[in-house]
């Protein structure tokens, strides 16, 4: 596939939702996922490190390396990819050094798209990961990453894809209105790709399980409350901008309903929950690993 860039994201909104992200990613796909690499052999990564080799798709300012390297046995080196060199410097710079069994944790960036990925490049790699792209993608760029995935025998784990479900209290009457939009958005056509947005697990546990791996999904919310209200505001604008922008007709209803809701949010009188899910494959090894 030859897919365009992906949107860049600025490092203070990566900054900002961190937190929350690492309370929402489901830690129960961590055991199986243990279990699968103590499994591996430890055989020399591509660089001649011997360990774990991870690769992290994506990897904006590098929040699924802290979340998950302190998580997971070593030794590690992980090569961390996005197209975006400012966040590939925030990223590689900020990895851990240690991983949960005090081994090293060593990273390296690498600018470029996950499009650009083959089950040649995958060869020796013992997992790929990635935070909040999967909704990002089309059908095809799914099929293709599942396929690369497969045929290298590699796990994957895919975290907080937009699950299509907000809930926020207390409700409002455009609530549901304004969500229809912004999923609509989710799915548009952008540079000629049709987006999955919420419809991207769907396609990838489809995808993935077509291929023989076994898949595991699990709901991975945000909740937030008064102490996330810099979060909560942010992310409301970037909501009912989405929405807006799916639906100009929307205007001014939707402009008196973020006003609402951002009094509400400085007030501390809102909590949102924001549905995101989980995604871990474990293919079938291939000829020669454990």
């Amino acid at each position: 596939m030859n897919a365009p860039d992906r949107p860049r994201f600025a490092p203070d909104w990566l900054e900002l939702r961190e937190r929350a992200d690492a309370a929402a990613r489901a830690p129960e796909l961590l055991r199986p996922l243990r279990e699968r690499l103590s499994a591996q052999s430890a055989e020399a990564g591509p660089d001649g490190t011997r360990g774990l080799v991870i690769r992290d798709l994506g990897c904006g300012t590098g929040s699924m390396g802290r979340w998950l390297a302190v998580r997971l046995p070593g030794p590690q080196h992980w090569i961390l990819h996005d197209h975006d060199p400012l966040l590939l410097e925030h990223a590689g710079a900020r990895m851990p050094v240690t991983a949960a069994d005090g081994t090293p944790v060593e990273a390296m960036t690498a600018r470029g798209d996950l499009a650009d990925l083959s089950a040649a490049d995958l060869a020796g790699t013992s997992l790929v990961t990635a935070s909040a792209l999967l909704d990002l993608l089309t059908r095809e760029e799914v099929e293709d990453l599942a396929e690369a995935c497969v045929r290298a025998g590699c796990p994957v784990l895919l975290a907080l894809s937009v699950a299509g479900r907000v809930e926020l209290t207390p409700s409002d009457p455009l609530d549901v209105e304004i969500a229809e939009a912004f999923n609509d958005h989710q799915r548009r056509t952008d540079q000629g790709r049709a987006l999955l947005g919420p419809d991207a697990i769907a396609a990838a546990v489809a995808a993935f399980e077509r291929r023989g791996a076994t898949v595991l999904v699990r709901s991975s919310p945000w909740r937030l409350g008064c102490v996330e209200s810099a979060l909560i505001a942010e992310w409301l604008r970037g909501w009912v901008g989405a929405a807006h922008a799916q639906r100009p007709d929307l205007a001014p209803e939707a402009v008196a309903y973020l006003r609402r809701r951002l009094e509400e949010c400085a007030a501390g009188d809102l909590n949102v929950e924001v549905y995101h899910t989980d995604l871990l494959a474990l293919p079938r090894p291939v000829s020669g690993s454990a």
